[in-house]
């Protein structure tokens, strides 16, 4: 069997590099979730009397399988959402920290990076991947530093999950499917203004802002793993890479019959 899913206790190894595709592999990492929110997970019922999965999820955004896993993650919660309910948190993570704030070519880029006929494959499969999602992959514009971006991510995420969930669909799309460029003040602000973001404008007019928090959650939660996306649920099981979603589904039956031993 392809996947598995390994308990935070068995971990050990190594992880793979950048961004990635469906696979699942050890890390070596900190817990991630305080002893207070691990009891909450195992033993609080939700008013409807679901168990409760909660998910971390470190990304980039400017990660294609980021915006993969995002969809099939949301396909197996609209699948099980009978038995479960969901709280899905989104933490930093850079693919490529020295990158230009003012952004360059995104084919030029990946052409540099990857080789152009590695290139050629990879765009080919991404666009596949998308349109099997609903969505056409778009490889114009900018690519970039994404900073700005997380420091917006982390605002919402004080604002109610629900809104950084929102956000990050909006930023996704900008950047894949309408070839905007993810480092663009403007951008960035429309898109909060779209899902509702109070105090946008002024977090993205102040470079420093929020910064020191994006790297603390950086640490937090990215700093044992060196590819995206990561999913880690209940504080243990963990998963790597654009997972279909019948392997969620597998990962919150794992994660709510340990909660309920």
């Amino acid at each position: 069997n392809r996947y598995q899913i390994v308990p935070r206790s068995q971990v050990k190894g190594q992880i793979f590099l950048t961004c990635m595709p469906s696979r699942l592999l050890p890390i070596r990492a900190p817990s991630l979730a305080k002893p207070t929110a691990l009891r909450f997970a195992k033993h609080m019922a939700s008013n409807t009397g679901k168990k409760l999965i909660q998910i971390d999820v470190s990304s980039d955004t400017v990660c294609p399988w980021c915006f993969v896993g995002k969809k099939n993650l949301e396909k197996a919660m609209e699948q099980t959402m009978d038995k479960f309910d969901f709280e899905v948190r989104w933490h930093p993570f850079f693919l490529n920290p020295d990158a230009p704030k003012e952004g360059v070519k995104k084919s030029d880029f990946y052409k540099t990076k990857f080789g152009p006929v590695q290139f050629e494959r990879a765009t080919a499969r991404m666009r596949e991947m998308f349109r099997g999602l609903g969505f056409e992959y778009d490889m114009s514009g900018l690519t970039g530093n994404t900073m700005d971006s997380h420091r917006l991510i982390t605002l919402a995420g004080h604002q109610g999950y629900d809104k950084q969930n929102a956000l990050l669909d909006e930023l996704f799309v900008s950047y894949f499917c309408q070839g905007k460029y993810i480092g663009d003040r403007q951008v960035l602000m429309d898109a909060a203004r779209k899902v509702g973001i109070e105090g946008a404008e002024e977090l993205l007019l102040d470079p420093s802002k929020g910064v020191d928090e994006v790297k603390e959650e950086l640490n937090k939660y990215s700093s044992g793993i060196s590819g995206v996306p990561h999913f880690v649920i209940n504080g243990k099981y963990q998963l790597s890479g654009g997972q279909p979603p019948n392997i969620f589904m597998r990962a919150f039956e794992t994660a709510a019959k340990d909660a309920a031993e």
